[in-house]
């Protein structure tokens, strides 16, 4: 009994200010986002902090930085406020009127993939909605899924926990570059040649894609040589020109762009294609605009 007038005591709605204040940590985004004015969220900010004891959000650097207690309201909040929303149905998100923020992580491969197709469907369609974009290693990725710190994750997963599920966007596979030149008249990039020459390496800190080459190389029982180890995949293709180095990177991170005179092949071993998926975390299963973004990545990437 006395829990339910407590609960009868508590204006709801607070909860769903605190929801938005701890995703936006910044006051009038939260304002702009709940359709209110900022004076009105900052009221109820402090009537939060009364209410739950704690300050939950101090002013930092560019926006809020939510307390320990804030940290730990922020999963139970969020699931909480999802099952309710469920038992209340279907919400609708109305993509053209709209404001909100949705925060993606990505590498700068899926950016290249995703983002100019799906910023011109959001400026046409949903102007109203912004995208805020970070990248981790794809252990951060998931651990910032599960904490609640972004909306959706974009990449190559082995395995994922229990409560975070994924989308197929597509599969992808392995291509050589090399600059023509250097090979002597009539040679061919054959296994030997691949292994006798250095090799520039694209990955994060984790490995990234570039595990799989190695573990196919490795199934051979051979090695290669990395004479150069970057972190972003933009700026290798223009490293191999006028060298011998060769560029192991997946397809769509060449094609279409520009060789810089460069020739592309299959690799000359069996490499595995993998699959780039989009994860989210299931307390989002029942959030519209989660869903209407997600369908809006993956129409983007289909062909025209």
């Amino acid at each position: 009994m006395h829990h339910t007038n407590s609960l009868r005591a508590i204006d709801l709605n607070l909860l769903v200010i605190l929801e938005a204040l701890l995703s936006e940590r910044h006051l009038s985004r939260a304002a702009r986002r709940l359709h209110m004015s900022q004076p009105a969220v900052s009221h109820a900010l402090a009537r939060l902090r009364h209410l739950l004891g704690d300050p939950l959000l101090l002013r930092g650097k560019g926006g809020f930085q939510p307390t320990a207690r804030a940290l730990a309201l922020a999963r139970p909040l969020a699931e909480a406020l999802q099952n309710v929303r469920s038992v209340l149905g279907g919400a609708v998100f109305d993509a053209a009127s709209t404001q909100r923020v949705f925060r993606l992580a990505m590498s700068d491969y899926g950016a290249a993939q995703v983002l100019p197709l799906l910023l011109r469907r959001l400026r046409t369609d949903a102007p109203g909605i912004d995208l805020a974009i970070s990248y981790a290693s794809r252990p951060a990725m998931l651990a910032a899924l599960q904490d609640g710190e972004i909306d959706l994750a974009l990449g190559v997963f082995a395995q994922l926990p229990q409560q975070l599920h994924s989308d197929l966007l597509f599969e992808e596979n392995f291509i050589c570059a090399y600059d023509p030149a250097s090979l002597a008249p009539g040679e061919t990039l054959n296994l030997g040649t691949y292994l006798a020459r250095p090799h520039v390496l694209v990955a994060s800190t984790d490995g990234g894609m570039a595990g799989e080459v190695d573990a196919a190389l490795a199934k051979l029982g051979r090695t290669r040589r990395v004479a150069v180890r970057l972190p972003h995949w933009t700026v290798a293709p223009a490293l191999i020109r006028g060298t011998d180095l060769v560029l192991t990177v997946a397809r769509r991170a060449v094609q279409g762009h520009d060789h810089h005179g460069l020739m592309l092949q299959a690799p000359p071993f069996a490499i595995a294609p993998f699959a780039f998926e989009l994860v989210r975390h299931q307390r989002t299963e029942g959030d519209a605009g989660i869903a209407w973004l997600r369908a809006a990545i993956a129409a983007a990437l289909q062909p025209a």
